[in-house]
């Protein structure tokens, strides 16, 4: 079952908590808090026959709700084959939602009305860099579960926080695996774009390490802004650097309005971008210049039913009657939802927030079916999963 909440949004931190520049000192406090006992944590136990409740902030609206709505349609439809065939430990999971329109601000007041109901067990699968970044002081002074984060920033991976689990491979991953291939195919001369918030700086950063490691030069590096107001001028200083191919951190209509300008000037120019950049509605409204852009993937082909967790998902899928288009970012849903349920069915009938982190910490090289979690330390990512796809002439992705 769903619920749609629209929580206040008051202003929780001042103003740099939530700019896009998360300061060196960040990371320190960041540990401090993760120190606090968690003695010192609310309530620790679950209602004990009632559902387990988990609360998500998420962008069902504003320029990247498509994604957001793709990401939450995917847990919702696990959730709800799971509590058809009675739950987990004979409970129902319930999955509270708030729509934040992908705004710091409104992000970290849902957060805070999530972490004040105490009815609400766990925080799962809330979204954005810029989000994750300004929630995780509260959350983890909190010492709820924060569980799959929906971001591959290295800013999102506090160290020693307990209550902090990402999934999702890093944008690190996912920059190395495209610079490495076009260092394989000996491409030499690349250009970089990128989105100027936190979460394109993190691309950047990420981008430059490989392409360091691999002894390559940008021939540009080119920042968007979050309206795109200058992605033809990007786009037109990119083609004047001559680039072999290109790397695209961008996200949402910046990604569109790029694609379409620099498609414009230089038609046949290899594009290189990363998983975020796939949202259908992006693909769509692209139209044909999509077609051939390579993309970086943090689960399998959504298509792909050799894959049993991929078959189950698209059963799932079919029974619950989703309307939308199977893709990368629902099947990122489900999965989330899949490794929840896991740690709370190793928790036991006897369920409390210590119970559940701790079985959490001990999924060790789990396998879903052709997908595999293993949860080590909360600097890093539980998978490492990362794949090549390219846009067909259909506007769907390939391997």
């Amino acid at each position: 079952m769903t619920q749609i909440r629209t929580p206040s949004s008051p202003d929780l931190f001042p103003a740099h908590a939530s700019c896009q520049h998360a300061p060196l000192t960040r990371r320190r406090m960041l540990g401090a808090l993760a120190a606090v006992p968690a003695a010192l944590y609310g309530p620790a136990r679950a209602q004990d026959t009632g559902p387990v409740r988990v609360a998500q902030s998420i962008a069902l609206s504003g320029p990247l709700g498509e994604l957001g709505q793709a990401m939450h349609q995917g847990a919702k439809t696990c959730f709800a084959s799971i509590n058809t065939k009675g739950g987990v430990n004979g409970r129902m999971i319930e999955l509270v939602v708030a729509d934040d329109g992908y705004d710091v601000k409104r992000a970290l007041g849902n957060v805070k009305g999530f972490i004040d109901d105490k009815s609400n067990f766990a925080l799962f699968n809330c979204m954005g860099t810029p989000m994750i970044e300004a929630m995780l002081p509260q959350v983890i002074e909190s010492g709820v579960p924060f569980f799959a984060p929906f971001s591959g920033a290295l800013s999102a991976r506090p160290a020693n926080a307990r209550n902090v689990f990402n999934i999702r491979a890093s944008y690190a991953d996912e920059a190395e695996q495209l610079v490495q291939h076009l260092a394989t195919i000996g491409i030499r001369r690349i250009a970089i774009v990128y989105q100027n918030n936190s979460f394109g700086k993190e691309v950047f950063d990420a981008t430059q390490r490989s392409m360091d490691k691999h002894k390559l030069q940008a021939t540009a590096i080119v920042t968007v802004e979050n309206n795109s107001s200058d992605a033809a001028a990007a786009a037109t200083k990119i083609a004047g650097s001559d680039p072999e191919a290109v790397l695209v951190g961008l996200a949402g209509k910046p990604t569109i309005d790029f694609v379409k300008s620099i498609r414009a000037q230089r038609k046949g120019l290899p594009l290189y971008a990363l998983s975020i950049m796939g949202a259908a509605a992006t693909l769509k409204a692209m139209g044909d210049d999509a077609t051939g852009i390579a993309v970086s993937q943090v689960v399998p082909l959504p298509g792909n039913t050799v894959v049993p967790m991929v078959r189950e998902f698209q059963q799932a899928w079919k029974a619950a009657g989703v309307t939308l288009e199977p893709s990368h970012l629902a099947l990122e849903g489900y999965i989330n939802a899949r490794v929840f349920a896991e740690a709370l069915r190793r928790a036991g009938k006897n369920l409390t927030r210590a119970s559940f982190i701790d079985s959490t910490w001990n999924l060790k090289r789990y396998d879903l079916g052709g997908f595999e979690v293993s949860f080590s330390d909360s600097a890093r990512n539980a998978s490492r999963f990362v794949e090549l796809t390219m846009v067909s002439r259909d506007g769907r992705f390939i391997r």
